[in-house]
């Protein structure tokens, strides 16, 4: 989808012009990359958006984590961040003030220094990260390198999207505000470092385009096929409850009309199921194309470090993703 609102400038920068950008505009991915030198690469992206959560501390705090994801999935180590601020000028200065906390709490936590940023008045707030890592050349992830036989894992259950529409919608009790909450606020650092550890090539992270969306990515810039069992994916524990319910926030419905072509879901698949392989993430976790070899090292180091994984499915040869 981003490739499709940048495509105006395809013209004006091209990878093969600046032979130091190895991830740009041309190769459309989860953040730029900028060689320095022959053992390290500048990683820089940036992200922000409206609440998700009541509570202005979580909100700073999920927003954060989720800047933060775009160097993890990329392979790389955020160091440095700027704020990217929005508030109403009568917002009381103590709820702003959280939210700036919560996001220089969970930078910290990923030992990133906020090095200042920039606010704006705007009718609803808005909060985000501009966010920079280094990496090693050959530790980087990108969404073109799945090769057939991999298999895929995610780090993070699905159904954040479902649950924060519950959330605005007062339909969500406080036990599944506060699950949802933990999850979109733990960072993606152990996985990455899992992952590099264990030789990944292709990873992207699971957020507004749903775990099919950028299941897609993955697949339509590794010129490959996917399958995706159904029954391997996690939910967190309201999901399944608030999607018979439909409380799906719109983007779950731009996400299948946009994708949908590209997927083949059987039809004993009921529509509130699909509807949530659809769903929008906020601060999801990553999707991994692990080589089926190492995969078994990848699970007990993964349980050693306590860092939470499934295999959903498999990487194959083909030009769509199917659910079986």
């Amino acid at each position: 989808m981003l490739a499709q609102v940048l495509r105006p400038l395809d013209g004006l920068y091209k990878n093969k012009d600046y032979p130091d950008l190895l991830v740009g505009l041309g190769d459309p991915d989860d953040a730029a990359v900028w060689k320095l030198d022959d053992d390290r690469v500048l990683i820089v992206t940036t992200d922000f958006f409206t609440p998700v959560v009541d509570d202005p501390f979580d909100f700073g705090a999920i927003s954060a984590a989720n800047s933060l994801s775009d160097i993890y999935a990329m392979g790389g180590t955020p160091f440095l961040a700027l704020n990217i601020a929005a508030f109403p000028p009568q917002l009381p200065p103590e709820i702003s003030g959280e939210i700036l906390r919560g996001g220089a709490e969970t930078a910290r936590d990923a030992g990133v220094v906020i090095a200042g940023g920039h606010t704006i008045q705007d009718k609803e707030p808005k909060y985000g990260l501009v966010c920079l890592g280094f990496a090693h050349p050959d530790l980087i992830m990108t969404k073109s390198a799945a090769c057939p036989g991999d298999v895929l894992v995610i780090t993070k259950p699905l159904g954040f999207g479902v649950t924060t529409t519950a959330i605005k919608n007062q339909k969500a009790t406080q036990e599944q505000v506060q699950e949802v909450i933990l999850w979109m606020k733990r960072l993606n650092r152990t996985a990455s470092e899992l992952a590099q550890a264990h030789g990944v090539k292709a990873a992207t992270d699971v957020t507004g385009f749903s775990l099919l969306g950028h299941a897609w990515e993955m697949a339509e810039y590794s010129k490959v096929g996917m399958n995706i069992h159904w029954e391997m994916v996690p939910f967190i524990s309201p999901a399944r409850e608030l999607a018979r319910e439909f409380n799906f926030p719109g983007g779950a419905f731009d996400n299948r009309q946009f994708f949908g072509d590209h997927i083949k879901a059987p039809k004993s698949l009921s529509e509130e199921d699909l509807m949530l392989l659809f769903d929008p993430q906020t601060s999801g976790g990553l999707l991994l194309a692990v080589n089926c070899d190492r995969l078994d090292e990848f699970r007990i180091q993964a349980e050693k470090i306590s860092q939470p994984i499934w295999v959903i499915g498999e990487v194959v040869e083909g030009n769509q993703i199917t659910i079986k």
